[in-house]
């Protein structure tokens, strides 16, 4: 893997990162989500604008990608505002590309490799250890797994969706299109809550604007990447954003990310990479 694509799969996952601990550390996530997901659209319009690069037949992945996208932002946001980000994040990262491994085998008839197995047994057990071994836990830990596998499995799903859809598209182009019809679900969903505008007001500021900037950003290091080297290379070094987002929920957060917490995320990249290597 040349060196630059590795900087750039590498600044992608830390950005990653970061804009979910951004999040994760808001008084308000829904809100704060609501926030990023206006900023990064407006932003990157004009991009869009520039690079139109679209057939009609994207439009059928359009529907079903932002639904999927609406539903993605919306359970995170109500997971960072439930249970810690170091809870979540790894979960929700490392047991995307399992489910999409497995629709592949179930659905697909794809085979899977020897170092495929060993590397969902990896994820495996890193969830184990970022959730906690207690037996019948039904505190933070146990609701944060619950929503990080319910985030993951929007995540297999506008992957598989998104892995057709791009074909119709340039990818910014197809990224806003997308984004546009679930940041309206979403920002038109939290007005319809009571007190929505108010929370809306009051959690307006830069970090959460930076947070969607940075997760639109990210996204264009990645599609930079990936003209320098192979995805399943680049996939493997963007999910060190798991480790990353453990190390950092500590100092930025105030979690307590021991080291059994560490070593399951440390598990968790590692599976990862064997299963987008495999």
């Amino acid at each position: 893997m040349p060196l630059d694509a590795f900087a750039l799969a590498l600044g992608s996952a830390f950005l990653h990162a970061l804009w979910n601990l951004i999040l994760g550390r808001e008084r308000d996530p829904e809100a704060a989500t609501a926030i990023a997901l206006c900023a990064a659209v407006a932003v990157f319009a004009p991009v869009a604008v520039l690079r139109w690069d679209a057939d009609s037949g994207v439009w059928p992945y359009v529907v079903v990608t932002s639904t999927l996208q609406l539903a993605y932002f919306a359970l995170l946001a109500t997971a960072y505002r439930r249970a810690e980000v170091s809870v979540v994040y790894p979960i929700a990262r490392g047991m995307a590309p399992v489910l999409v491994l497995v629709f592949g085998l179930a659905v697909l008839g794809t085979g899977v490799g020897p170092g495929q197995a060993v590397g969902v047994c990896l994820v495996g057990l890193g969830v184990l250890l970022v959730r906690g071994l207690g037996v019948g836990r039904v505190d933070a830990r146990g609701a944060g797994a619950a929503f990080g596998l319910a985030v993951a499995s929007c995540i297999a799903a506008y992957t598989l969706v998104d892995k057709h859809g791009v074909e119709h598209a340039d990818p910014i182009v197809y990224l806003e299109l997308g984004m546009v019809p679930a940041t309206l679900g979403y920002v038109g969903f939290l007005l319809a809550t009571r007190s929505g505008a108010a929370r809306l007001r009051a959690t307006a500021g830069p970090l959460p604007a930076l947070a969607g900037l940075l997760s639109f950003v990210a996204y264009a290091l990645v599609l930079a990447a990936l003209l320098r080297a192979p995805a399943a290379a680049v996939a493997a070094v963007r999910e060190t954003s798991v480790l990353i987002a453990a190390l950092l929920a500590g100092p930025l957060l105030g979690e307590a990310v021991g080291p059994v917490r560490l070593g399951g995320a440390a598990l968790v990249v590692g599976g990862v990479a064997l299963i987008t290597l495999g």
